[in-house]
């Protein structure tokens, strides 16, 4: 996969090249493309008069993963207000410079891949630019720094991405069903590799801070599902890369894989659109990402989870 000398990469780097560029390249039945979609044809079919014409089902791994966890938070997370703030805006920024280092010429410092990011989404019409043009000199200061922080950590832990692994980074992929009444959809932080008809050869990599969870592999086989719908052919690694530890969770790619995924969205909307009808209540699942919730201090079952785990902390 490289042609980067070892003597070039430090022993964080090597690991994400070992891990990452195996010779192994699984191929897949030529049908499995067509299969996928229609056994997910038929388990929409009956969920489709339940959605309204003129408001199709947008679905994204976050969307499942609410339905799952929490079906409260789901709900509530559809009539809550989305505001931006300088945490949620780091993401934001920091994937913007690390696809700005794919074509980037010369050896650019992680700065300089912030600055030019800021400087490109703040003309973004449609994502963080206005919230980015409002912040005062010490607002976007830490911004910067948050940003550079996870920058530096990718190019000091990641190989550099030689232009024979072919990188694409906030790569748009997309599946729609009946008429696009249903539409699956997300943004793959970064691709590698390419497949050779039938053979797989495509890493999957989403980058990731804080610790690892059971929810980042099921957002990559969603991924996954959404990939192999779009080409054919799936990628043939899913990688999980945690900045904060510099490491790979990896997964190969397999046909049940997919087969689960495929399960697991189903019922996930299966579940949205029954949660659209009156008199349906949505049910309540404490967890971590009751932190996070915007009913934190009104739902009984997440104070409740949220104190306890305060005490045992």
């Amino acid at each position: 996969m490289s042609t980067i000398a070892k003597a070039s990469l430090n022993a964080a780097q090597q690991q994400v090249l070992d891990q990452l560029g195996s010779t192994d390249r699984p191929v897949f039945d030529p049908a499995l493309r067509a299969q996928l979609r229609h056994e997910l044809d038929q388990a929409f079919e009956p969920m489709i008069p339940a959605i309204p014409k003129d408001e199709p089902l947008f679905v994204s791994k976050r969307s499942i993963g609410m339905v799952h966890s929490c079906e409260q938070l789901f709900v509530a997370d559809k009539t809550e207000e989305f505001q931006w703030s300088v945490p949620i805006a780091r993401g934001i920024v920091s994937h913007k410079a690390i696809e700005l280092l794919v074509g980037y010429r010369g050896n650019p410092t992680p700065l300089e891949l912030v600055e030019s990011a800021i400087a490109r989404l703040e003309n973004d019409a449609y994502g963080p630019g206005d919230f980015l043009l409002g912040l005062d000199e010490g607002e976007r200061a830490e911004l910067v720094a948050l940003a550079n922080d996870r920058v530096t950590t990718f190019m000091e832990t990641f190989p550099p991405l030689e232009r024979n692994w072919r990188p694409v980074t906030e790569s748009k992929v997309r599946a729609e069903f009946a008429n696009g009444q249903i539409q699956l959809s997300g943004k793959i932080d970064l691709q590698l590799g390419y497949a050779r008809g039938n053979e797989a050869g495509k890493v999957t990599i989403d980058l990731k801070t804080g610790r690892s969870h059971r929810t980042h592999i099921d957002d990559l086989r969603f991924y996954a599902l959404i990939d192999t719908l779009k080409t054919g052919t799936p990628p043939r690694l899913l990688v999980s890369y945690y900045l904060e530890q510099g490491t790979p969770h990896t997964e190969a790619v397999t046909e049940d894989l997919l087969w689960t995924a495929a399960r697991r969205t189903a019922e996930a909307i299966g579940r949205m659109v029954e949660l659209q009808s009156e008199g349906v209540v949505p049910e309540r699942t404490p967890s971590g990402a009751c932190t996070f919730c915007p009913l934190r201090t009104s739902c009984e079952a997440g104070v409740a989870f949220l104190a306890e785990r305060a005490q045992t902390a």
